[in-house]
């Protein structure tokens, strides 16, 4: 849906966050005498309408006044389900629902386009792509889920290629067709979004259905009606991890050794990266050697530093089993205590902690609501495991168990809600309790256009 389609219609944003704000902003930029309203959580609402602009109506979710189908489009940020039954009754009804993010696709039908999804491996595949197009001289965008709105490019420099980390709720009803689509892994993850891991998966792979080229990993087949030509990472006769360096096919080219990523997943998003940079025409090989000076993403297995002896590593980005079980894997050959839990989704821990138990971790503190199940299932599993309050509880615990030379690590294997706003806030935690300054993680580098 185009900016003119929603000129003399009666417009509602749907959301308080980033994606609603960015929404807000370029819809008052674009139509600056248009009444809008803005539907916002009700504990939010009185604080908002105080510094609302002008002009701007805002009302509480499940209000009489926001009624969804008092509205001929809703403008809905990613984290509002599409599967709402709410949300549904006023589509039905004949509301039109869009996002800030289809709006852009819309607005640029001729702009060159990277589109990065996937469960696990998406932020920093699109931030390698970003970084390694920059490193060539190219002028390139990084945004989306990756903490930059797509709408708030418009207030920037147009750029040679604009690259994208895509959620499956950014792309649950997307119609777009980016010039190279990209998945990075795919397993269960958002089923309380989704409503079941089939769904999740329709979701997630709807991108590809428009792309003009698709990067997929070894084994990962698209559903039937995808249209552009397939390259794959991960497998002999194209980008993968081989005797420890990356190589293309039968070729040799870079060690692993000095590159600022840990993990076999980060090698996995290495070789997607250049794959993708293949499929949009260029050379990767004539880009590794940047790969040395990509600055890694905070969150993301993040190395904290070392007090009395022991390594604080932040990966509180880690919100599924898979994600926590390749964060455990870079750190197994060190006495190491994990914090594990958060909000219960219903994931199925029992694969990682069958892995975990072939090789114990030292200790495992769980907490926050998935705490008392995955303590359940650990103690079964035989690993050490105690039950704490919160991940402060957890640190000082995990702090006290271990000898000089152990690594404590948060890799949650859970969303952060509902004890913090979303993963930095919590990653910003953990660094306060280990003793760190919270302030010095920081955002994201690179969002936006350079």
């Amino acid at each position: 849906m185009r900016y003119a389609e929603l000129e003399y219609r009666r417009v509602a944003i749907w959301g308080s966050g980033r994606e609603g704000r960015a929404a807000l902003t370029a819809l008052q930029q674009r139509f600056p005498d248009k009444p809008l309203a803005w539907i916002v959580p009700a504990g939010e609402r009185e604080d908002l309408f105080r510094s609302a602009p002008a002009g701007v109506t805002v009302l509480a979710e499940d209000s009489a006044d926001a009624a969804l189908d008092g509205f001929e489009v809703l403008v809905k940020s990613p984290g509002i389900s599409l599967y709402r039954p709410d949300l549904a009754r006023a589509r039905a009804r004949g509301t039109l629902v869009t996002s800030g993010t289809a709006i852009w696709f819309a607005e640029h039908p001729g702009a060159r386009t990277i589109a990065v999804t996937g469960t696990k491996g998406k932020s920093t595949t699109a931030a390698l792509v970003a970084h390694l197009l920059r490193s060539h001289g190219i002028r390139t965008a990084l945004a989306g889920n990756i903490g930059l709105p797509l709408l708030g490019l418009d207030l920037m420099p147009p750029a040679a290629w604009y690259v994208f980390e895509l959620s499956s709720f950014q792309i649950a009803d997307l119609d777009a067709e980016p010039d190279v689509a990209v998945l990075t892994s795919l397993a269960e993850e958002h089923l309380d979004w989704h409503g079941d891991a089939e769904r999740y998966r329709r979701d997630k792979l709807r991108l590809f259905a428009g792309a003009a080229r698709c990067v997929l990993p070894a084994r990962i087949e698209l559903p039937a009606g995808s249209r552009g030509p397939l390259l794959r990472f991960g497998l002999p006769d194209g980008w993968h991890v081989q005797e420890g360096h990356v190589w293309r096919a039968g070729r040799k080219l870079l060690p692993l050794a000095g590159l600022p990523l840990r993990g076999r997943h980060n090698a996995g998003n290495v070789c997607a990266a250049l794959a993708t940079l293949e499929a949009a025409g260029f050379e990767p090989e004539r880009m590794l050697q940047h790969l040395r000076s990509f600055r890694p993403l905070p969150h993301r297995l993040q190395e904290l530093g070392e007090r009395n002896g022991i390594l604080y590593v932040n990966d509180s980005i880690a919100t599924t089993p898979a994600a926590a079980l390749a964060a455990w894997d870079c750190y197994r050959d060190r006495p190491l205590a994990m914090i594990l839990g958060g909000l219960e989704r219903g994931l199925d821990w029992r694969p990682a902690l069958a892995a975990m138990a072939r090789h114990k971790p030292h200790l495992v503190c769980t907490q926050g609501e998935s705490g008392p199940a995955i303590a359940a299932l650990l103690r079964k599993a035989g690993i050490l495991v105690a039950e704490c309050r919160d991940v402060a509880a957890a640190v000082a615990l995990a702090r006290l168990s271990l000898p000089s030379g152990g690594v404590v690590l948060l890799a949650p294997g859970a969303a952060s809600f509902p004890v913090f706003r979303d993963y930095t806030e919590r990653g910003r935690a953990f660094a306060a309790a280990a003793g760190f300054d919270p302030e010095a993680l920081t955002g994201i580098p690179g969002l936006g256009v350079a």
